[in-house]
């Protein structure tokens, strides 16, 4: 079906599934409703902003007062949190822990539904459902919702043209206000009609047995268990060298980090695809906050927050990387955003974030958020300040201050090659020469993150996908059932 054909918009309306007035006042309001102190709608607080002031102005003061001894403590605050983000990274790659999961062999599969949020996607829906159609699931037991904006006419006639058999569905979301990914994913989950319920963007290419992997793992896994990350690899990295990085930073984070994270029973944030959850525990927790732009990390600690669990499996999901700047800083400027609005909304009440995650988890929450954060806007200034340092004649820096940055490269390198070898993927290694250049281009994303975060919070700057060759899927080899150990599976829990 297409718009060449005259089919009109009312037409492809017919063909859909609507959402009513009052389900999308819920999907775009509701979260907020229910959970006003948890939602980021409302961006700063009064007391956030008054305690964001007065420690710049202790600081600015102390550095008038007393200059050597501030710019002491600032020193040693800023290699407490740089040494302790190294050894995170060091002790993550130096215990690697496979990501072996059983794949669930039962005779009646519950009924699984699969939200696929699209706008302007029309050139990769195709793709998309081809990918779904490989899934090792009983098609009577899947339920794919292909979630569609109400303006978006192309990617409607797109998702209508390949939305033959019975298991697809689309659904179209009135547009409105927030422009969000979760809210559209809201509007979804008000339609769902499986157990559990999975998200994949529209060029996720998932591999055929995860959600048999995922089911085993809910069926293995605590009481408590609400959610299964997949790990998403990256299957364009050789399309340029700013894909090969972004390629490489994936491979730490889901083979190494994540996993980490989860054998220590510590909350994490979740990616922004290929998380299965128990559809009840999706639903008691509000669901998705649609005014905040990574939705994932924000969900995470929601979920660790009320005291549910989750997981990581083996099975991935390939996705496709930006292959140039433009887009790179578009989409890392709404993570940066995003993972300002989620830090921000924990810490609205620390005492209560505090009791809620239990000491482990809150400190793991501040390296891994407030700690990206801080990094993402230092990595600039501290790269031309060791560059400045290395090339002048002049002792600018301290023995153990160059010590901590080439400690940092180091484990980077380490962190790069142990990723390769557990990805498979070589490229990852390459990537790891030219590290020290990619870094300070968070620092461009994290002040237009900033500006966004005051003018223009809930801003989804969208990110265009079919631009480039990708590889083909490589083959996954599961454990044998009777070999399954419920250890391989990593769990976290909010236990604190």
């Amino acid at each position: 079906m297409g718009l060449d054909g005259g089919v009109r918009l009312d037409e492809l309306r017919a063909a859909a599934i609507s959402i009513g007035a009052a389900d999308l006042e819920a999907a775009r309001e509701g979260f907020h409703r229910a959970y006003k102190s948890r939602s980021a709608k409302r961006t700063f607080h009064y007391i956030q902003i008054f305690a964001l002031a007065l420690i710049a102005s202790a600081i600015a003061y102390g550095i008038y007062i007393a200059p050597d001894l501030a710019w002491t403590g600032i020193r040693a605050a800023a290699i407490t949190l740089f040494a302790s983000a190294i050894l995170l990274r060091l002790f993550a790659a130096a215990h690697l822990r496979p990501l072996l999961s059983r794949l669930a062999d039962t005779p009646t599969c519950p009924t699984y539904t699969i939200l696929c949020p699209l706008y302007r996607e029309a050139n990769v829906v195709a793709d998309l459902v081809a990918a779904l159609d490989r899934l090792d699931y009983p098609r009577e037991a899947l339920d794919i919702k292909l979630i569609v904006e109400g303006d978006d006419v192309d990617t409607l006639a797109a998702a209508l043209a390949v939305a033959g058999p019975k298991h697809i569905d689309v659904v179209i979301v009135p547009a409105s206000a927030p422009r969000t990914k979760p809210k559209a994913l809201n509007a979804g989950l008000i339609h769902a009609r499986g157990d559990y319920v999975v998200v994949y963007d529209a060029e996720d290419r998932p591999h055929p047995a995860q959600l048999r992997a995922a089911l085993a793992a809910f069926e293995d896994g605590p009481d408590n268990l609400a959610c299964v990350q997949a790990p998403l690899e990256i299957d364009n990295a050789n399309a340029s060298w700013i894909a090969r990085q972004f390629a490489a930073e994936y491979a730490i984070l889901f083979r190494e980090l994540l996993p980490l994270l989860a054998s220590l029973r510590l909350p994490f944030p979740l990616g922004g695809t290929s998380n299965h959850f128990r559809i009840d525990a999706l639903r008691a927790v509000g669901g998705w906050d649609p005014y905040n732009v990574t939705e994932d990390a924000d969900l995470g600690y929601r979920l660790a927050r009320d005291r549910y669990a989750a997981a990581m499996i083996g099975p991935p999901t390939y996705e496709e990387a930006p292959i140039t700047f433009r887009a790179w800083l578009a989409q890392r400027t709404r993570w940066i955003k995003g993972h300002m609005q989620t830090w921000l909304v924990l810490m609205r009440n620390p005492w209560r974030t505090l009791r809620e995650l239990g000491l482990r988890g809150f400190l793991m929450m501040q390296l891994m958020l407030g700690g990206g954060l801080v990094a993402a806007f230092a990595h600039g200034p501290l790269a031309c300040i060791v560059l400045i340092a290395a090339l002048s004649p002049y002792k600018l820096l301290s023995a153990a201050d160059f010590t901590l940055a080439l400690a940092g490269l180091c484990v980077a390198f380490f962190a790069a090659l142990t990723a390769s070898a557990v990805s498979g993927n070589f490229s990852h290694l390459r990537a790891a020469l030219t590290m020290p250049a990619y870094w300070p281009l968070a620092t461009i994303a994290a002040w237009r993150a900033l500006l966004e975060l005051v003018f223009r919070p809930h801003h989804w700057a969208k990110t265009a996908h079919g631009l480039s060759h990708r590889s083909r899927m490589r083959a996954y080899t599961a454990p044998q059932r009777n070999d399954f150990n419920s250890a391989h599976i990593a769990s976290t829990s909010a236990s604190g």
